[in-house]
């Protein structure tokens, strides 16, 4: 993976940070469409060369995950008439302080699991369990519906990115991965 790549992890696991800490849901869905447009660029970046196919899986990444649903959840805050999330569960300073030691915990997880070698220095697996356990803590500690289907989605760009991981082993795998947002 290149530098770019790489770049764009810290950008998603930043996002993550964001996601938790904001109470507006428009602007949580924005991330979350942020976050699935660089998922798409990363997908392209992860299969290594430049093609037909690994264009396909970028397009159809970013078109759903950065597009598609952020439009349909936008949609559905519209017509509900929902402006913010009133009170998570819990405080978002605490959500925020728990992400930092998930994300720390990820790092040091992901240097003791047994990786191949292209993978030992990439943020690919880090930034896979981060943005899992993310999603799980937006899932769990927040009250409105539309902000707990934020949180599976950024738990299921945790899934996505680990996913890209296997990119050459099992590349059609990793194409049916991004429709599992549908």
């Amino acid at each position: 993976m290149s530098s770019i790549a790489d770049t764009l992890l810290i950008v998603v696991l930043l996002l993550n940070f964001f996601a938790l800490g904001t109470s507006r849901i428009k602007v949580l869905i924005a991330g979350s469409a942020a976050q699935g447009i660089a998922l798409g660029i990363i997908a392209l970046l992860a299969h290594g060369k430049f093609g037909f196919q690994p264009l396909l899986v970028a397009v159809v990444t970013v078109v759903l995950k950065g597009i598609l649903i952020p439009g349909m959840l936008q949609r559905a805050l519209r017509d509900v008439g929902i402006r913010n999330e009133v009170v998570p569960l819990i405080g978002f300073i605490p959500s925020l302080l728990v992400c930092a030691l998930g994300t720390g915990l990820a790092v040091l997880f992901a240097h003791a699991l047994p990786l191949a070698k292209e993978h030992v220095v990439s943020l690919l697996v880090p930034t896979s369990l981060s943005t899992v356990f993310s999603g799980f803590l937006l899932l769990t500690t927040r009250r409105k519906a539309i902000t707990q289907v934020v949180g599976y989605l950024v738990l299921e760009n945790g899934v996505f990115i680990m996913g890209l991981t296997l990119i050459h082993a099992m590349p059609f795998l990793v194409e049916m991965g991004v429709l599992l947002d549908l």
